[in-house]
């Protein structure tokens, strides 16, 4: 089968490879019918994911079909769809008993798929631990309504949890990306006072503007005078850090209020300073990732009740063997692209 592989830093090419094959009792094998061009996909191609594998076939965030289950495979049977978990998890260790599935201490554990073995932009990828990475898409969901469930939406999800978002808030979300709308969409899950919204690009101002009108949005030049003035307590209580630059990193803890909490959701492709003579007397309570994707179930449900609606980010649809144009739009931005959605 055609893989799309990591060759190199700064390229990505096409491989022939033989279908995955079970290699241990928990594995699954899934068809994978629906995937997607996440920007950490662009991390590995730029050389800023040390971990990722050269000769791995790329791709994290996919539903399927199960072909085949391993024997120890009890949840999920062949002919199940699946939601696909960007993680890695045994479950049973230190960390995934306490829901830190990030930090899973398997070999395999963490962010695997796609970066340290074989992902899912290809026709079928073998899933360790099916159990707990693999979630049953509900039959009234479709494939694009569940596409973002494993990964963006986990974080999203997992982003408004740990910020500890109440109703009096006011919440500041840096970045307009598909990360920072799935972060915004969970956000509002937990109805804060007031949410704004940090972005550069005016076709993603647009977006959120048409799509969610009761989100107040400002710029970055703007943006400290802008939550001050629209904010109790000379700040945001909540900020989330979506959008992984230089001057975004800085602009989340000047726009917190005093003793705020800062979330960094965001993948940085070079370290970040913590300038912590400017930021004394903020007694700011940082919080970082990545993802701890075990909310996926939960997730599916809200998207079944129709409280959770992601389809509005796919803006473009290609078949599998014109990936290498998707990835062009996707990574140059052109057309107004959030998310691609490549059927296999």
């Amino acid at each position: 089968m055609l893989a799309y592989t990591y060759v190199e830093q700064g390229r990505f090419e096409w491989r022939d490879k033989p279908e995955p094959r079970l290699e241990e009792p928990r594995d699954a094998i899934v068809r994978v019918t629906l995937s997607s061009i996440c920007t950490s996909d662009l991390h590995i191609k730029h050389g800023s994911v040390p971990r990722a594998v050269p000769g791995i076939t790329v791709g994290h965030e996919m539903v399927g079909v199960v072909e085949a289950v391993g024997e120890a495979v009890k949840n999920i049977a062949p002919g199940d769809r699946v939601t696909v978990n960007v993680e890695t998890f045994c479950g049973e260790c230190f960390f995934c008993r306490h829901g830190y599935v990030n930090n899973c201490t398997d070999p395999h554990g963490g962010w695997a798929l796609g970066c340290r073995i074989d992902g899912g932009q290809t026709g079928y990828v073998r899933v360790p631990y099916a159990d707990t990475g693999l979630n049953r898409i509900p039959d009234s969901v479709t494939d694009e309504q569940a596409l973002f469930v494993g990964d963006i939406l986990a974080t999203g999800f997992w982003a408004a949890r740990i910020s500890e978002v109440k109703e009096e808030d006011t919440v500041l979300i840096i970045g307009a990306g598909p990360t920072g709308i799935c972060t915004l969409l969970c956000t509002m899950l937990k109805r804060p006072r007031r949410i704004i919204v940090c972005e550069r690009s005016p076709e993603r101002i647009r977006f959120v503007r048409r799509h969610y009108p009761e989100v107040l949005v400002t710029e970055p030049e703007d943006c400290l005078t802008f939550v001050k003035a629209h904010s109790v307590h000379g700040g945001a209580d909540v900020v989330m850090e979506v959008a992984g630059t230089d001057d975004t990193f800085r602009l989340a803890w000047e726009c917190a209020r005093p003793n705020a909490i800062v979330t960094v959701v965001a993948m940085y492709d070079k370290p970040q300073m913590l300038p912590l003579p400017d930021m004394y007397g903020k007694n700011l309570t940082f919080k970082t990732g990545g993802v701890d994707g075990c909310d996926c179930a939960e997730i599916l449900g809200l998207i079944e009740a129709g409280k959770i609606d992601t389809t509005p980010l796919i803006t473009h649809r290609f078949p599998l063997r014109q990936i290498e144009e998707a990835y062009h739009i996707f990574e140059n931005k052109l057309d107004g692209v959030m998310k691609i959605a490549i059927s296999g």
